[in-house]
């Protein structure tokens, strides 16, 4: 099964679906990632605040594909953002992963009462220019967190890793991103279980008129919205069916229905607000 790409701003691209390791045990990860490699997952996201980088490596390194088939995904955490430290963090997690570069280097979360996310972002540019990213990206900005980096450094990132999910599609930041190049990546996608999404006709509607389950049908959406998507599970069976979602395609009317399900005012967000994460 070959998983679609995106370009990126950059001109590098990017698997549209992949495997996140989020609140997977470190002591889990290299089985979990060695089965989601063997299904044919290629794009890996994972995080030095995860814990469980040494296992993404490991799993790696046992599985025998060749590292040019591969999207590795780490990022930045919220007390590595002053003077040189970054430099410091990923040398730290290049050395886990068993990697000399990643595919994408994420600022974690912007912090904003620390205000050193400029300085953050200045160090990524170094850190790409010296190859040991590829790509380089922020996690949970809001549009002025992006705008500001964008203004005092000219670089605008390749990626905005932030919630989004049917009941809560984060619009203002995901419609600057595309006026910007930016690549929307998605977690929680399912919505954490907060919301029954599975429950609501417009998912379950659509998920028994394409044979499909009401999760496929929420990834299938997140895909066709252009996002990049990477569902976390520890099951084989979960993975397989998380990415057997290429064989079919909801209609402009199925889209709408799901677009719908956002309330608008906020009250969607499962995970905390980057104004209030410090």
């Amino acid at each position: 099964m070959t998983t679609p790409t995106l370009s990126l701003n950059d001109g590098h691209s990017i698997p549209q679906l992949g495997y996140g390791v989020f609140l997977v045990p470190p002591e889990d990860t290299e089985r979990a990632v060695s089965e989601a490699l063997e299904i044919g997952y290629r794009h890996i996201d994972t995080a030095a605040a995860y814990r469980n980088e040494e296992g993404v490596g490991a799993a790696i390194a046992a599985s025998g594909i060749p590292r040019d088939e591969l999207f590795v995904t780490t990022k930045l955490w919220n007390d590595r953002h002053d003077g040189d430290d970054p430099h410091a963090a990923i040398a730290e997690s290049l050395e886990k992963l068993g990697l000399d570069r990643v595919d994408l280097y994420l600022i974690h979360w912007p912090t904003p009462a620390k205000d050193n996310y400029v300085n953050a972002w200045q160090r990524l540019i170094e850190i790409r220019q010296q190859g040991l990213a590829r790509s380089i990206g922020v996690s949970n900005f809001l549009v002025p967190h992006l705008e500001r980096i964008v203004a005092e450094t000219q670089v605008i990132p390749a990626v905005n890793q932030i919630e989004l999910h049917p009941a809560y599609q984060q619009r203002d930041v995901t419609e600057w991103a595309k006026e910007q190049g930016i690549r929307i990546e998605s977690w929680g996608p399912l919505g954490q279980g907060k919301y029954d999404l599975f429950g609501t006709p417009a998912v379950s509607d659509a998920a028994a008129a394409h044979g499909k389950s009401p999760a496929q049908v929420v990834l299938r959406w997140h895909l066709q919205k252009d996002f990049i998507v990477f569902p976390k599970s520890v099951r084989a069976e979960r993975l397989k069916e998380n990415i057997d979602v290429f064989d079919f395609t909801l209609s402009d009317a199925e889209i709408e229905a799901i677009d719908a399900l956002d309330p608008l005012d906020g009250s969607g967000r499962v995970g905390t607000h980057p104004e209030d994460f410090n």
